[in-house]
């Protein structure tokens, strides 16, 4: 007779997520290889070796043998004789990603990854080239897989709120519109005042040159500042700044540096580095198996727009900047106070790229992704549409011209990599973020005190007790509404938006 122990089965639920947990750090290693220092002419091979890989992954995690596991543990768990509350959550998290990758034959996810892997090294090429054109058949072929895909997943939904709920379980596109009417309402009107009646402060520091080798020197201070261990990451060059997390103990950060605008590298680091401090806070004990790692892609951009924005650009957090500013740059900011660092820092314009994006007109370009996305997966566009309505959504949401695809719809990587429904949860991640603030001041954190000290540590303790902790063991939801003590709210976000811009720009 088979042995069923509780501790036998907790052993076998290991030893599956183990081999899950290596194939998914060795992709993760190609990927962030291919995006920062690998050769060109190695994407095809590269492409193989992860398509591999991700079929080995879908093997593993479909395989007979996995599905009786799983099935012997839901029924353990169903009669009471599992209870560490671990290992609840991990069967809970493996059985819902075994469900969802059952749907998917193979020889689907080694495709898949295959077309993923060529479609980033057209769109690099492309970006540069101003070439829609030779990028534009892997987006056609990016959707319709995907809809295939959601049609596997769950026939009865629509396609895109399928792809909307695998980033952000319990979103969809009613619970998005709801959302992004709310934010429309507010900071339509705001960028409509500020450009009107506010004035815009005078800071000819923010295109100084500084060069390429004293913003990476300064680069490592900032993830210092903010509380990164260097010993649990490593800082690398790319086209769009990103960050990954391998294992605990092991998250990096990518960076983009323009010699002409050192904030733009200081706000990709800083958001990046909030991004990494998820990933390194999560639990030891989760090591390894399916809960390691962040819940969902909205909680994911909280921690990086807290650390960017709430914190970063914060007048409290000028003090610390500017001391580090001028540490690095004393000719360009030894004469820069920290009154006209703050202005600086939260100009509030319409441009066009959104990494570049202020704080309040971040969701308006979010909001031209989220159009877009929708047409493509209603059929009322295909990727030969997405230049002009890029123009005409920028026109209407933004009130500029587009002059290329460059700054248009080949700016950001995210769709090469088949990540649709991922853009919303940009806009998500700051209302979350919004929210954790009075949570933190109930709970006696001094959020501007941390921030003029340059000493996040409590801020940090306390994203790690009530989010970070966590991994993946609670949905985005629950982990909100448990952090917060009420559910997630769109009011915080739309408050602290007309707060902070009417005071900043005396409307």
């Amino acid at each position: 007779m088979a042995n069923t122990t509780p501790e036998h089965l907790t052993a076998r639920l290991r030893a599956l997520e183990s081999k899950l947990w290596t194939r998914e750090y060795l992709m993760k290693i190609a990927e962030f290889d291919g995006a920062t220092i690998a050769p060109e002419n190695g994407a095809a091979a590269r492409g193989d070796a992860m398509g591999a890989l991700a079929g080995e992954h879908h093997e593993l995690l479909t395989s007979e043998d996995a599905r009786a596991l799983i099935a012997e543990l839901e029924t353990a768990v169903a009669a009471g004789e599992l209870t560490d509350p671990q290992v609840l959550a991990e069967v809970r998290t493996l059985a819902r990603d075994q469900r969802e990758a059952v749907a998917l034959p193979t020889e689907e996810v080694e495709a898949w990854s295959r077309l993923t892997c060529e479609a980033d090294a057209v769109w690099h090429k492309a970006k540069g080239a101003n070439d829609w054109e030779s990028f534009e058949p892997y987006v056609d072929r990016i959707v319709e897989t995907l809809k295939r895909h959601a049609g596997y997943m769950d026939p009865t939904r629509d396609p895109y709120d399928v792809w909307l709920d695998q980033y952000e379980r319990g979103m969809d596109a009613a619970a998005y519109d709801r959302f992004f009417e709310a934010v429309r309402k507010t900071v339509v009107p705001l960028v409509h005042a500020i450009g009107e009646r506010g004035e815009q402060p005078n800071a000819p520091f923010l295109t100084a040159h500084v060069p390429d080798a004293v913003q990476r020197a300064m680069s490592f201070d900032l993830m210092k500042l903010v509380g990164l261990d260097l010993a649990d990451t490593c800082l690398a060059f790319t086209e769009h700044p990103f960050s990954e997390g391998f294992a605990v103990g092991d998250a990096r950060v990518a960076t983009h540096i323009y010699e002409d605008n050192l904030l733009s590298n200081v706000y990709s680091v800083i958001h990046e580095a909030g991004h990494a401090s998820y990933e390194l806070g999560v639990n030891p004990a989760y090591a390894r198996t399916c809960l390691e790692g962040g819940t969902s892609l909205g909680i994911h951009e909280s921690q990086s727009r807290f650390f960017e924005n709430t914190a970063g650009r914060s007048r409290a957090f000028m003090t610390p900047l500017l001391a580090l500013l001028r540490k690095h740059v004393p000719e360009v900011y030894g004469s820069v106070s920290e009154d006209e660092l703050y202005r600086a820092v939260n100009i509030a314009t319409p441009s066009l790229i959104r990494t570049e994006a202020d704080e309040l007109t971040y969701p308006l370009h979010i909001m031209i992704r989220y159009d877009i996305e929708r047409m493509l997966f209603a059929g009322e566009a295909t990727a030969k549409d997405v230049p002009a309505l890029w123009a005409k959504l920028t026109k209407q949401y933004l009130g500029l011209d587009v002059p290329n695809d460059t700054l248009g719809a080949l700016q950001d990587t995210h769709w090469s990599g088949g990540s649709f429904g991922y853009f919303p949860t940009y806009a998500l991640g700051s209302a979350y973020d919004a929210q954790y603030v009075p949570a933190m001041e109930r709970a006696g954190v001094d959020l501007e005190g941390a921030c003029a000290a340059g000493d996040l540590a409590p801020v940090r303790a306390w994203l790690r007790e009530n989010i970070w902790q966590w991994g993946r063991g609670k949905d985005a939801g629950e982990l909100v509404e448990d952090a917060c003590g009420a559910p997630f709210n769109a009011a915080f976000y739309c408050d602290y938006l007309a707060k902070k811009f009417g005071e900043l720009y005396r409307l």
